[in-house]
């Protein structure tokens, strides 16, 4: 069966951040990923998983800024990542680098890169290039503690104006970046909305090697499978035969906002993952 990390970020809404690590772990989860880990000390956030048995898997590089509170600021401003955004190089590098030394505190094998939204009419092959170059940089500085750097294609409805919405296009961006640690964040709630055909996708892209990591969330309301239009039983059937045939070993982000975010909802709501076992 496919191993599930519960995303902090969106699933316990009801609880304060620093104790949805027990929530998680009392409901059977093994890890946990979350956005961000930088309004926390690492060391605090360490204990959580330690106290609770917990693996942390992946967590986002800043969307933007140079120090914690302008990680935090860029957010609310509405910055969704720099790694593709020509002449925020900087800010990149600043970002990653206090991302890396969260993973290696947290012993998180991979970081996602953010990589950014392009204006309308912007230069797309000015941005891939940025982008690739970033991800030479961030790959190369990742590899030397062990860490694999992830990019992700995300829908337009949910994210206006994001560089990179499709599968294909990551996959030709970590390729051209050509370093083995790079690879493409495969987040099924996007890919239902500008692919579909999910099992085929999951067929052509998990045998590659460079799929580092699945998100799931049912469409089109982001909530936990069982909620939408997407046959979940056979999407994870299919990552399992797959998996099991080419080798992947990795894990799937629950990144779901629980459809009752009441006291106790997003556990009720697991019934999805129960049947499973």
């Amino acid at each position: 069966m496919p191993k599930f990390a519960a995303n902090l970020s969106m699933m316990y809404p009801d609880l304060p951040f620093l104790d949805r690590f027990a929530a998680a772990a009392k409901d059977g989860f093994t890890a946990v990923e979350y956005l961000f880990p930088y309004a926390f000390a690492a060391s605090e956030l360490a204990a959580r998983l330690k106290d609770h048995g917990l693996q942390q898997v992946l967590f986002n590089s800043p969307p933007g800024g140079m120090d914690t509170d302008g990680f935090s600021a860029s957010w609310t401003q509405g910055d969704r990542g720099t790694a593709s955004v020509p002449g925020r190089e900087a800010e990149f590098r600043a970002g990653f680098e206090a991302a890396l030394a969260y993973a290696n505190a947290l012993d998180c094998p991979r970081v996602h890169a953010m990589v950014g939204l392009r204006a309308a009419g912007g230069d797309a092959a000015l941005h891939d290039r940025t982008l690739i170059s970033n991800l030479q940089w961030a790959g190369a500085l990742a590899a030397k503690d062990g860490r694999d750097v992830l990019v992700e294609p995300i829908n337009p409805r949910s994210v206006p104006g994001f560089h990179m919405n499709r599968q294909d296009d990551g996959h030709r961006i970590v390729q051209a970046v050509h370093l083995p640690n790079v690879k493409v964040q495969m987040d099924l709630f996007h890919c239902q909305i500008v692919h579909g055909d999910l099992t085929t996708l999951i067929r052509q892209y998990l045998p590659t090697g460079r799929v580092g990591h699945f998100q799931i969330a049912d469409v089109p309301d982001r909530h936990e499978p069982g909620t939408g239009e997407v046959n979940w039983p056979n999407i994870f059937k299919t990552i399992d035969e797959v998996s099991t045939a080419c080798g992947w070993d990795g894990w799937i982000g629950c990144e779901y906002n629980p459809a009752d975010a009441t006291a106790g909802g997003t556990s009720h709501g697991l019934q999805w993952w129960r049947d499973l076992k």
